[in-house]
């Protein structure tokens, strides 16, 4: 219900929802330059991708490879990217789940992109 029962000023909407998308795009590209880790094998395979989930880096420590046993290095790598894109999630709801939320909740503002 609009306070005295006039309507909505579309144009401080409008102002409102360019500023939640000009939030949305800075959060983003944080997000983009943000690195975090994941790790398995107590460290032994660490994997460092962006908050956005690309993968930038993969360090394995020399005792887990065998070349007897591949199948568990290529676990332990799968797995510490899995933590490390779990991880990458865990910072989008963080930095993402409050814009959201000022958008209604994920539905956002009709005819708008986000």
């Amino acid at each position: 219900m609009i306070p005295g029962g006039g309507q909505p000023n579309m144009q401080q909407l409008l102002q409102q929802a360019q500023k939640m998308q000009q939030d949305l795009a800075a959060a983003q590209e944080e997000l983009a330059r943000t690195e975090v880790d994941g790790q398995a094998g107590g460290g032994l395979v660490k994997a460092t991708v962006t908050g956005s989930g690309e993968l930038r880096a993969l360090v394995i420590d020399p005792k887990v490879v065998d070349p007897e046993d591949t199948e568990t290095l290529a676990d332990l790598v799968v797995a510490a990217v899995q933590a490390a894109n779990e991880n990458a999630q865990a910072l989008q709801q963080e930095k993402l789940g409050p814009l959201a939320q000022g958008l209604g909740g994920g539905g956002g503002i009709p005819g708008l992109p986000f």
